[in-house]
Formats: structure tokens, C-alpha cells, sequence
């Protein structure tokens, strides 16, 4: 069937755009979208029936009442529609425990692409004339390919050319180990070669880094001004060492010359790969092509602004899975956007943790485990 709506919503070229026919589009292409399903996806349709959802309503008070999907469960479960039964897999487990399993057709990969793709533009990232030297801190990507994480790491490359590149979790022959002292000396010539850096992965091996780089009284090193760091995942088994982000920032400033409005976080899964960026102020907005609820943990329902609540997103631009409306692990709260002041139009939320210590593991998770105390 046709996805019309699915497509235009998805081909939006301001990624923050909120206005009526931005809404006009994300309903309609939601609506769109669940039928799709309904049609191509086993079981869907009983799904729906099963909780009285009907996709045709027009009295729909908002798409959070959309029966959503556990990301947990996709930890047990691989769930794809007749599109995603020969597409491409990603797995989110880096090092062992359960793994989400997830397909991504090429139209449901290439709108997740170009939602970043728009981003990056916003915001100015896009410099396909200036080669920069890339610090990536995640694995090296022959053996762990179709890792989300991985996978992502390498598709922000395209967005300046390499001129170098370093991973700072390195194959040891039994499996992958951070190497501190490999980024430390990636750094170092990358100072000297005198390139715009990137650093992209894990935020946690960064403070290791940094906190090496300072017991060694190493000197400060100093970055071309049009250098960027983007971090995605978390610290998770060292979570009692984390630190505030705006003290990682501080520090990224002080020992490698890069000013904080060029250090953002992003939030994302491989069960839901909608990219969300930091703003200038550091919250993660919601892009036009998704819309964010948050729900009661006992109670699960639906939560108001600044309350919070276990993490849903509502997208339709996935065909290959029926992960158009997706309950996160995580505690989050949501907020308007007018209280972020960055002059972004669509809302931002706050991520609270994990919610739960049961078996499930990222592959933030399992990638932090590598990391060794300095």
C-alpha cells in the first residue's frame, strides 16, 4: 500500500517544525502506518482488537493511546512484517546478555537516515569540504557490524570526510577491550595534525580518558573551533562514578580546547533509531516526525507535562516492525517546549534511568563493562 503521508511527514526539511500542517501530516501518516500493519505484520490486527484500538477514529484524543510495544520484549522476541522478513537485522547487546533483535527494511532505514540527515543540516554539522579526524568511542566494526551502536557510529562519518579515525574499543582476539592509552595517543596526533575532531560513542570512556589524561599531568591539547563531540549511550555499570553532563562538557573544554555549545548528547535504541539531539542548551527535543509521551510505571497511564513516567515514543516511519508506538526501560519527563528557551518548537524530555534491574542490557551496558578503573 501507498505511505503517502508516511513519506511527506518524513521528508520534512525542518526537523523541528510544529505547526498545522506538521500535525496534519503526523496524524495522517499514523494513522497510515497502523493500518500497514494491520495488513502486513502477523498478529497486529488481533493486537489492536484485543485492546479495542481502532486507527480510524477520528476522535483520537493523541497517539499516545496507541497500544505500544515493550522494548523489553523485543529482548525476546524478533516481531517483523512482511517487509522486514529479508531486511537488514540490528542487534543492541554488545558483549553478552539479551540482545534486541530488530529488521530494518531500506524505506524504514532510509527515513531514520534522513531524519539525521535534517538534522545535522540545522544545526550547521554537515561540512562535506572539511576532512576532520574521528575519535570514535565504541567498537571497531568488523566483528561487531550489525551492533546499533556500531552501525550508527560509522553512518555519522558521512557527514565529513575521515582524514583519520581511532576506536577506543579494540579487539584483543577473545572479544573487545577499551584502550585508553590508544585514545590518548589518537588524540595527541590529532592535535598536531591540526583538523577538526569529532568524537562520537559512549560518554563514559571520555571521562576515563580525561581522568587519565589528568593523572598523567598531560598538557591540555587544543581543537580547530569547528570540531564537535556527540555522544549516545550511558555509563550503566558505572553509574556510581557518572558525573553531570555539564561537568564532562566543562572538562572536554578545559583538556581539549572544545567549547560546550559544541558537545551534545543524543538519545536513541535500535528498537527506535528516531535521533534525539541536544539543543544549544542541552535537552533532547523531539523531532517533527516523532511525538514523546511518558506513562505511569504502577498504573501506565498516561502521564502530564512534568511528571514522570516510563518513556513512549509514537513514529510512523518504520514498515519492517511493528515499532511505530514503543514503551522504553527509561524514566523520563516531559516537558513544553517554550521552558526550554532554545527557540525550538517541539517538546523535550529529561531522561530520569533505567527503570527496573532486571536482565535486560543495552549495548551501552554491556559496552561499559569493558571500561577498567585508571
Amino acid at each position: 500500500m501507498a505511505l503517502t503521508h508516511t513519506e511527506a511527514l518524513c521528508a520534512l526539511a525542518d526537523p523541528y517544525r510544529a505547526d498545522a500542517h506538521a500535525n496534519h501530516l503526523f496524524d495522517m501518516a499514523m494513522r497510515e502506518i497502523t493500518v500497514y500493519h494491520q495488513r502486513h505484520t502477523p498478529g497486529y490486527a488481533n493486537w489492536l482488537r484485543q485492546q479495542r484500538f481502532d486507527p480510524t477514529d477520528l476522535d483520537l484524543p493523541n497517539w499516545g493511546t496507541l497500544p505500544p510495544i515493550f522494548a523489553n520484549y523485543l529482548k525476546r522476541n524478533l516481531l517483523f512484517s512482511e517487509a522486514g522478513r529479508d531486511a537488514l537485522e540490528l542487534t543492541s547487546s554488545g558483549t553478552s546478555g539479551q540482545k534486541s533483535r530488530m529488521r530494518y527494511d531500506e524505506r524504514s532505514l532510509g527515513a531514520a537516515q534522513g531524519m539525521i540527515d535534517r538534522i545535522f543540516r540545522y544545526y550547521g554539522w554537515e561540512t562535506l569540504q572539511t576532512p576532520c579526524n574521528y575519535l570514535l568511542l565504541g567498537y571497531e566494526p568488523a566483528e561487531h557490524a550489525t551492533l546499533g551502536t556500531a552501525y550508527t557510529d560509522n553512518f555519522l562519518c558521512k557527514y565529513a570526510p575521515v582524514k583519520q579515525s581511532f576506536h577506543a574499543l579494540r579487539h584483543n582476539g577473545k572479544g573487545s577491550e577499551f584502550d585508553p592509552f590508544g585514545v590518548i595517543g589518537a588524540l595527541q596526533r590529532f592535535a598536531d595534525d591540526g583538523a577538526p575532531l569529532r568524537i562520537l560513542g559512549f560518554p563514559a570512556f571520555m571521562w576515563f580518558v580525561l581522568e587519565r589524561m589528568r593523572e598523567m599531568k598531560l598538557p591540555a591539547l587544543s581543537f580547530d573551533a569547528n570540531s564537535l563531540v556527540l555522544f549516545g549511550g550511558g555509563w550503566k555499570t558505572h553509574a556510581d562514578q557518572q558525573v553531570p553532563k555539564s561537568q564532562l562538557y566543562a572538562r572536554i573544554t578545559e583538556q581539549l580546547g572544545i567549547p560546550t555549545p559544541r558537545c551534545r548528547d543524543g538519545y536513541g535504541a535500535v528498537e527506535h533509531c528516531v535521533p534525539y539531539i541536544e539543543c544549544a542548551h542541552h535537552h533532547l527535543h523531539v523531532p517533527t516526525y516523532a511525538r514523546a509521551f511518558t506513562r505511569d510505571p504502577r498504573t501506565f497511564a498516561l502521564q502530564e507535562y512534568g511528571l514522570p513516567g516510563l518513556l513512549q515514543f509514537v513514529s510512523p516511519y518504520i514498515t519492517s516492525s511493528p515499532a511505530h508506538s514503543i514503551v522504553m526501560s527509561d524514566l523520563a519527563v516531559l516537558h513544553r517546549a517554550a521552558t526550554c528557551g532554545c527557540g525550538l518548537a517541539t517538546d523535550w524530555f529529561e531522561i530520569l534511568g533505567r527503570a527496573g534491574t532486571g536482565k535486560s542490557r543495552s549495548c551501552a551496558l554491556a559496552a561499559s563493562e569493558l571500561i577498567r578503573e585508571p
